[in-house]
């Protein structure tokens, strides 16, 4: 595997998690060549100054576009909000360099199309930025679910809800702008369709409701702006192998921090997993005994790999960032051209069709097909 150049666009919350992926990437797998970090873009030349000396990029600019005629950059992290993402992803395939986006992919699905055509027609690798599916623990799951030990998957039920927007006073911002699209849907729900894609296959149809909580919101020069999204969505779902499945996401959900709760209900038992206790899930096996039958609980610990990569020790707890960098691992396996467990654009444009189609689902009030053809 060749070293890396690394440009990064945005240096917000997942800019942040980018660049920390970049930097501990080679210290924790030790099996890759240690990332250049070259140049950080930022809206302006002094803030990307700053964050630049803090993150560790030789250097930086306030023009993004500086960084496609770079020969030095390799690959670039896009970490901006998703309106910039088509543009950017575009320019930088074209350019010849590998695309590191985060999610979603654009706020329309044409724009998503184009994304996914500038990716097949570059050869390069395009990765979108779902890093829970990195958890060892959804990894081990997946095993389970494999290997029979639940029997046959006939139901599952996958909720996300956090409390950033559950406050009624707090100000406009552009997460509840059309032009972000569809709000709980593609800032949200994206990521549970991310695990039930690595987990049961792609969705074939679906029926959705959704629902405003307020309907406006403060300015903070005064005054008030209606909300052009929606902070929740409740989904009935087909994924491919027919099996139904529930979604619900939720912007506005007070006390909850970061949750995404799977229930995933077999012939022979059940699976419990909830983000907010990441480094656990809950397995039910119906053998032996009625009355010796309970959930218990499995602990992460080194044999769940990756985990032993970072902590010798079983139930100690990976972290959120710590996702990031196993994602940055997998992407540095595309870009060496071999397989790496991501969602590339290919199949983050089929979730892209499921949230459009979910959409199309709540304007119509009917169930609606997912659009299959990639």
């Amino acid at each position: 595997m060749r070293e890396l150049g690394v440009g990064l666009i945005g240096t917000g919350y997942m800019g942040k998690c980018h660049a920390l992926a970049w930097n501990n990437v080679a210290s924790v797998f030790g099996d890759v060549p240690r990332p250049r970090l070259v140049t950080l873009a930022e809206v302006n030349a002094d803030l990307a100054a700053r964050r630049a000396a803090e993150l560790g990029f030789a250097s930086s600019t306030g023009e993004w576009r500086d960084l496609l005629a770079n020969p030095d950059i390799d690959v670039i992290s896009i970490t901006t909000p998703n309106a910039f993402h088509p543009e950017m992803a575009i320019a930088a395939l074209q350019a010849g360099k590998h695309v590191w986006c985060e999610k979603p992919m654009a706020p329309t699905l044409a724009d998503a199309i184009a994304m996914r055509d500038a990716a097949r027609a570059s050869g390069k690798a395009a990765v979108m930025g779902y890093n829970y599916i990195q958890n060892p623990m959804i990894r081990h799951i997946r095993r389970l679910i494999d290997e029979g030990a639940i029997g046959s998957v006939n139901h599952v039920r996958v909720e996300m809800d956090e409390d950033f927007m559950a406050d009624p006073s707090a100000f406009f911002y552009w997460k509840s702008e059309a032009a972000s699209s569809y709000g709980a849907l593609d800032d949200f729900a994206v990521h549970p369709l991310s695990l039930l894609f690595c987990l049961f296959g792609h969705v074939e149809s679906v029926v959705t409701d959704m629902v405003k909580p307020y309907a406006e919101r403060p300015l903070k020069e005064g005054g008030m702006r209606a909300v052009e999204n929606h902070d929740v969505a409740s989904i009935l779902l087909r994924l491919g192998s027919g099996l139904s499945a529930v979604l619900m996401a939720n912007r506005s959900a007070w006390g909850r921090k970061g949750r995404i709760a799977l229930q995933i209900f077999g012939s022979a038992g059940s699976i419990l997993f909830d983000q907010e206790r990441m480094n656990e899930f809950q397995l039910y096996q119906a053998t032996g005994r009625p009355e010796d039958q309970g959930f218990r609980t499995i602990l992460a610990a080194p044999h769940h790999a990756p985990y032993g990569r970072f902590i010798p020790a079983p139930g100690h707890g990976l972290g959120f960032n710590d996702l990031k960098i196993i994602e940055c691992r997998e992407l540095m396996e595309v870009i060496d051209g071999r397989p790496g467990h991501v969602i590339g654009f290919e199949d983050g444009l089929r979730i892209e069709r499921a949230v459009h189609a979910m959409a199309q689902s709540f304007r119509d009030r009917r169930w609606v097909e997912v659009d299959g053809n990639g």
